[in-house]
């Protein structure tokens, strides 16, 4: 019985790490897609998923590895990092908190990214990398429309997915937290 469990646990570990390298791969190739520097929409959508089948520290990996993959390889500024961190882990913070509300986890990352990583990129832009003339809320207005693109996707994506029972589903497979 011990081994059957162990087995069942390394074999969610393996699947999550699967998943995870399957979220951070797609996010770094459609990242470029509707993006302008501070909007990057299709980001927000791979937030939220992640947040939401994942967790908030998984999103939060995700995030901070596709931002240091699109910040070496594309040559985005610092604000691929902290455009994203924030609202993943928000964003899976509220979903669990909420006890599975997708609207939460749309809301985490809209106030995680939208306003929070907003204003933590004025002084990461201005004293990393020399951007000059901005302001704390420069980035507000930008992130947050970015946010409510991705966002919204993620919502109608996620819906779905619960809706047809494949969202519990996928949560299951992962050994990731369910709700009704």
């Amino acid at each position: 019985m011990t081994t059957n469990t162990s087995t069942n646990a390394n074999h969610n570990k393996i699947l999550k790490m699967v998943f995870m390298a399957m979220l951070i791969g797609i996010g770094v190739v459609i990242s470029p897609i509707l993006r302008i520097e501070g909007m990057c929409p299709m980001a927000h959508l791979i937030n939220i998923v992640a947040a939401v089948l994942l967790g908030p520290v998984e999103a939060f990996t995700c995030a901070f590895i596709i931002g240091v993959i699109r910040m070496a390889i594309m040559g985005i500024p610092p604000i691929a990092l902290t455009g994203a961190i924030f609202g993943a882990t928000l964003s899976g913070i509220l979903y669990r908190i909420s006890k599975g509300k997708l609207i939460c986890a749309v809301i985490g990352e809209v106030i995680g990214t939208g306003i929070i990583g907003a204003i933590v990129s004025y002084p990461v832009m201005e004293l990393l990398w020399g951007k000059s003339g901005l302001t704390w809320m420069f980035y507000v207005p930008s992130f947050i429309m970015g946010t409510l693109i991705g966002g919204t996707i993620a919502f109608i994506f996620l819906t779905a997915l619960k809706h047809n029972g494949a969202l519990q589903h996928i949560q299951e497979k992962l050994g990731g937290k369910i709700y009704d």
